[in-house]
């Protein structure tokens, strides 16, 4: 999982969630509705990564500017950026049931405008727009699932909001290849996105309010009315006197952490245990993002491309099997997180993302280095005026490969025989060479050349998912559910999901520029290096919280961590975790 998140769930949870939705099917309806901003916000995720293939071949400008396909690809993380932070003020003024449904118009507006854009800009503005939507979902959906589930199945039944952000993942993966040879393409493929939009619109117009803000919001009888429907007769009562307890506290603690966001931010960074906790909080948030999970993401298909596979029906069928495994990965998680605990597997998952990321970079370095050879004869064979000009007045072409080729402006590598990686030519870049190549039964490379070992960097790709999604990918944002105390717990998540969205940002908008400066190889091994710190930070700064109560982890945080290796020793030499600076 990329963003949002699960809450930790035991196996015990789950098998008490099935009986229980079982009994009471109304439960799950919630959940599942709910949970559909989960799918539109994984949809989004991976649809722009085989779309941009398509959007390359429809407008040259966006073929021939890196920073335009950077822009087209993070500009839904920048509007998702303001959508959940209008998401956090129109839950608390709104209401969660109202704010998912806004959040549904947004995104079905921003879908239609990408799919009939008719220039690479009217593009942007409807990624702007569905990034949007998306924010408002992430901060809203898991929000109502967990005030309108019963509290002992609330950690499973928010599992199913981060389960459905990767199977949306895997969805448009599916969809991007079911329209590869479809009129239109990547219009299709944007455009689809509004119909869980509507779905879940629909359904949420029958479903109620969030029975906390309904409370809060003086409607304590239909809040009563809808614990009804979700908890058994006997249990009404006390479910009524807990959520009017909890009520009263959070009320109170406002006048203590003050109400406007200034106010709040003053408050958290100085009060020791929260500001301990953001450090921790932040730490794990920022790292999952650039460890680069979501250059895989968002660029999958060209990475695959990248490493010599041409074709962009290829490119997306073998990203399919990474978005798949992404889903995998993330059961696995939500099967183990209390078994082995957070900080553990963080850890182990940062060792196995550094690896996978080294052994990565070695294997484009090998495929760019031993990449076939230009041919003078070859690239003069479609005429004098196809030949890329900087190949023509190149003091040593005898010396050029396909890399360099690529690397020239404008121009790409047509191979003739792809298996015996025979010597190509390198022509200009434009429709119709590339139609001329393509004609005579050749392989036109534009991102990546033809290598022996490209289907190597394509396993690679499938275990860098399989290391990431168990750890980084779900436990940064249990861990951010877990380290604040209650009355800081909103406004320290919110700090930290903020973070999240500014790096993922960074991430996505420098990605290709990264590439074209320091090749695929020079940029996986700049995101082993980010990775190594970040495993340095974790090691150092969060604690582990398995099995802890909240107050637990609290005066773990008054005290100070201290990873083991470096806390001091008690009187009987046994080492201790203790207070830290």
């Amino acid at each position: 999982m990329v963003e949002g998140g699960a809450h930790p769930s035991s196996k015990t949870e789950f098998t008490e969630c099935w009986k229980t939705t079982w009994r009471t099917p109304y439960i799950m309806r919630l959940a599942l509705s709910a949970g559909i901003g989960g799918l539109l916000f994984g949809y989004d995720t991976g649809v722009i990564s085989g779309a941009l293939l398509y959007i390359r071949e429809d407008f040259d400008e966006v073929d021939k500017k890196t920073w335009l396909q950077e822009t087209i690809v993070s500009m839904a993380v920048a509007g998702a950026i303001i959508g959940a932070a209008i998401g956090g003020w129109m839950n608390d003024a709104l209401g969660r049931k109202k704010s998912i449904l806004i959040a549904d118009v947004v995104f079905f507006v921003g879908a239609i405008v990408m799919a009939v854009a008719p220039t690479p800009w009217v593009i942007i503005i409807g990624r702007i727009i569905v990034g949007l939507g998306v924010g408002m979902a992430s901060m809203t959906a898991p929000l109502y699932i967990s005030e309108a589930s019963p509290h002992r199945i609330r950690g499973a039944l928010v599992s199913t909001n981060g389960l459905l952000i990767t199977g949306g993942q895997f969805l448009s993966y599916l969809i991007n290849l079911a329209f590869t040879k479809a009129p239109g393409t990547w219009r299709w493929m944007l455009g689809v996105a509004g119909l869980p939009a509507v779905v879940q619109f629909v359904l949420m117009l029958s479903l109620p309010e969030s029975p906390r803000w309904l409370y809060r919001d003086n409607k304590v009888d239909e809040a009563r009315a809808i614990l009804a429907k979700i908890y058994p007769p006997e249990e009404v009562d006390d479910e009524m006197k807990a959520l009017h307890e909890s009520v009263e506290f959070e009320k109170s603690e406002e006048g203590a952490i003050g109400k406007t966001m200034i106010e709040k931010l003053k408050s958290c960074f100085s009060n020791t245990v929260v500001r301990r906790g953001l450090y921790a909080g932040i730490t794990v948030q920022v790292a999952q993002q650039f460890v680069g999970i979501n250059t895989v993401m968002y660029y999958s298909p060209t990475i695959v491309q990248f490493a010599g596979f041409a074709s962009n029906q290829t490119a997306m069928a073998l990203s399919l099997i990474t978005s798949g495994l992404n889903v995998v990965g993330t059961l696995i998680s939500m099967c183990f997180v209390d078994r082995y605990g957070r900080r553990r597997l963080m850890i182990i998952s940062m060792l196995g993302i550094i690896s996978c990321l080294i052994v990565l970079a070695g294997v484009f370095f090998y495929a760019a280095s031993h990449s076939p050879t230009v041919s003078h004869l070859e690239s003069n064979h479609f005429g004098t005026n196809t030949t890329c000009p900087a190949y023509v007045s190149a003091t040593n072409p005898a010396a050029w490969n396909c890399m360099t080729c690529l690397k020239s402006t404008e121009c790409a590598f047509c191979a003739s025989k792809v298996e015996n990686l025979a010597p190509g030519a390198c022509l200009a870049a434009n429709d119709n060479i590339r139609s001329q190549c393509r004609g005579e039964h050749r392989v036109w490379y534009s991102k990546g050349c033809p290598s022996k070992i490209g289907i190597f960097a394509v396993i690679l790709l499938g275990l860098y998912i399989i290391v990431y999604a168990p750890g980084m990918g779900t436990i940064p944002w249990i861990v951010n559910s877990e380290i604040y105390p209650l009355r800081y717990r909103g406004t320290g998540g919110g700090i930290a999901a903020v973070s999240n969205w500014t790096a993922n940002l960074i991430v996505s908008e420098t990605y290709l520029t990264l590439t074209k400066e320091l090749g695929s190889a020079g940029t996986f091994l700049l995101f082993a290096g980010f990775s190594t710190i970040g495993l340095i930070f974790i090691y150092f700064l969060v604690p582990e919280t398995k099995g802890m109560q909240f107050e637990e982890v609290e005066k773990l945080l008054q005290k100070g961590f201290r990873p083991k290796l470096f806390a001091p020793k008690d009187t009987k030499g046994k080492q201790k975790v203790e207070g830290s600076a």
